[in-house]
């Protein structure tokens, strides 16, 4: 598979064309950085989005800002109770969903957070997208082009060399803010490259991505003074919110990967993921411990 889009291309390009009327796109994180470029490229194109953020009102917020059909959706990523609301919600909508896009996420806070025993950046990036992407599937239309698409980053290559460390999820042990975001990161390409392999018959692809390193979003809310205090220069070496959110806008809306399936994209292109994040027998028992992690934790 070729194409023309690089690390320049913004979304305006690889979205030209593509006309996504009658869609419905549930989108987390929608109201900042990636998230809500994302927002408006999907609703300027036609696209109904169910626009989920942490509260009711940021979510309300985002979407007054912006021209087109919209539902605000309450979704907290740190409450396995908020996204089994959010659930209920969308399935209650009558709405299909026809592209998933699990934006969210946290980005290496400097002491170590625990929600339900385990390190945060795996609950909210990782294991309530596990829980809120399965939780919706049935109402996704079935061979007829639905999509789902995940972000990740080339810092999972941060994670522990086993990729996903079973026996310290809490964090507890040496708790490093980079390797336990590059694990969170992991989990979400083992997710995806698991969840292809359950819908590889039913015409739904899942695709995961590398936005890139992107200076304005507020993933780096996290990171020090010092690092804040030089993003004006780092705007000169990184790219610009549009140019961060096109793959993902690409994977979730481009003809050329209508069929595309369990891959890892950077710069709108087939990439390789680390070692440990193709391991699909450790895809499968991060599976397996997920669906007991909601099921204690979450409920149905």
């Amino acid at each position: 598979m070729k194409n023309s889009f690089n690390a320049r291309s913004t979304t305006d390009e690889v979205l030209k064309g593509v006309d996504l009327a009658g869609k419905t796109v549930l989108l987390t994180g929608s109201n900042s950085g990636l998230g809500f470029e994302t927002l408006q490229q999907m609703t300027s194109h036609g696209a109904h989005v169910i626009a989920a953020a942490r509260t009711l009102t940021t979510a309300r917020e985002a979407c007054a800002k912006i021209r087109g059909s919209t539902t605000p959706l309450a979704c907290d990523l740190s409450s396995l109770s908020s996204v089994r609301q959010a659930i209920a919600q969308v399935r209650d909508s009558g709405r299909h969903v026809d592209i998933v896009i699990a934006n969210a996420g946290i980005m290496a806070p400097p002491k170590l957070e625990q929600i339900y025993g385990l390190e945060k950046q795996f609950v909210v990036n990782y294991l309530s997208h596990f829980m809120l992407i399965n939780g919706i599937l049935d109402v996704m239309p079935q061979h007829a082009g639905a999509r789902i698409v995940i972000l990740s980053s080339s810092a999972h290559r941060k994670a522990p060399k086993v990729g996903i460390d079973f026996d310290n999820l809490s964090g507890a042990r040496n708790y490093k803010p980079w390797v336990f975001y590059g694990q969170s990161n992991v989990a979400r390409i083992l997710f995806a490259r698991a969840l292809s392999r359950r819908l590889s018959s039913n015409g739904i692809t899942v695709n995961t991505l590398h936005p890139d390193v992107i200076a304005d979003t507020n993933l780096s809310r996290h990171l020090g003074l010092l690092v804040k205090a030089i993003v004006p220069v780092m705007r000169l070496f990184t790219k610009t919110v549009p140019q961060g959110a096109a793959t993902q806008c690409y994977l979730a809306a481009h003809p050329d990967v209508a069929s595309v399936t369990g891959q890892y994209f950077s710069d709108c292109k087939i990439a390789e993921p680390s070692p440990a994040a193709r391991d699909d027998a450790i895809g499968e028992r991060l599976w397996t411990l997920s669906e007991q992690l909601v099921s204690a934790h979450g409920g149905h």
